[in-house]
């Protein structure tokens, strides 16, 4: 009786350590990759935010949409509206068309 008292008390113990070990491993494995996920992501951003971090780029790409801006005909540009929701598509677009071929 003496042993199966001793040999049950320590076998609770031993899955509590178990449990302690083998859940430890996961979540060490789970923060683990969450931290490798994290860098990957940071190395692959788009450079128009990757700007947005760092404020020196910034006045780079400002710059350079500044000339794309400048090398556009803003005169010769027209405001067209595209279709609402519950529009049809395609015949919004025939409707456009239309337009411009009587107002050329």
């Amino acid at each position: 009786m003496w042993f199966q008292v001793k040999h049950q008390n320590s076998d609770r113990r031993f899955v509590g350590l178990q449990l302690l070990v083998v859940g430890g491993s996961f979540g060490l494995r789970e923060f683990s990759q969450i931290r490798y996920d994290a860098q990957k992501i940071k190395k692959r951003l788009d450079p128009s935010l990757a700007a947005k971090l760092n404020p020196q780029k910034q006045a780079v790409i400002l710059e350079e949409e500044y000339e794309k801006l400048k090398e556009k005909n803003l005169d010769e540009w027209k405001n067209i509206r595209g279709p609402r929701p519950w529009e049809d598509s395609r015949e919004y677009q025939e409707q456009q068309r239309q337009k411009l071929s009587k107002g050329s």
